[in-house]
């Protein structure tokens, strides 16, 4: 079932920039200023996305366009995440995430998988709520990616991170899917 992400600007590095709507983020070298009462990343060019809806019995489903970007991740991370300092982006620090970087495509997992797969323009995620795993596909040839198996729950929200090497956005793309 396809649900609607919107990124929670009050979880974003200062370096970052959130569209109107919610759904685009891309790295600015102007710092934002943020409140007293967000909870940003201050290192990392990261953001949350709010919180899925509780009636998601099964799962859901998302797709983020990644185009001709050289770097970014994207994937899911608990609520409670570190959001200050060095971050390790693995599943026992609450992140499930692939990693685009140099041309180098890597599932974040412990130790870290190469990925081979084809230039990825779109990425597909879907949370399995009953199997408790979160998979990656590539959108462009229906292909999966990667599958995180480490038995995630609901207090997962979407995570990106547009990285800091250009202007480009990742933008989420919102469907309804059978």
């Amino acid at each position: 079932m396809g649900v609607e992400v919107t990124l929670d600007e009050n979880t974003m590095n200062p370096y970052l920039m959130v569209s109107e709507d919610g759904r685009s983020v891309r790295w600015t070298e102007q710092r934002q200023n943020l409140t007293d009462t967000q909870e940003p990343f201050d290192e990392y060019p990261c953001v949350l996305g709010k919180g899925l809806p509780a009636e998601m019995r099964w799962g859901c489903y998302w797709e983020v366009e990644v185009g001709n970007k050289k770097s970014w991740e994207l994937g899911v991370a608990r609520d409670s995440v570190c959001r200050k300092g060095q971050l390790g982006f693995s599943p026992g620090a609450g992140f499930w995430v692939l990693s685009l970087w140099d041309g180098k495509l890597m599932a974040l997992s412990d130790p870290e998988t190469p990925l081979d797969t084809n230039i990825l323009t779109r990425v597909g995620i879907c949370i399995d709520y009953e199997e408790k795993k979160v998979s990656f596909y590539n959108t462009d040839d229906g292909s999966d990616i990667y599958t995180f198996e480490e038995k995630i729950d609901r207090s997962v929200r979407p995570f990106f991170s547009p990285g800091n090497n250009d202007n480009i956005p990742l933008c989420i793309i919102q469907f309804s899917r059978k």
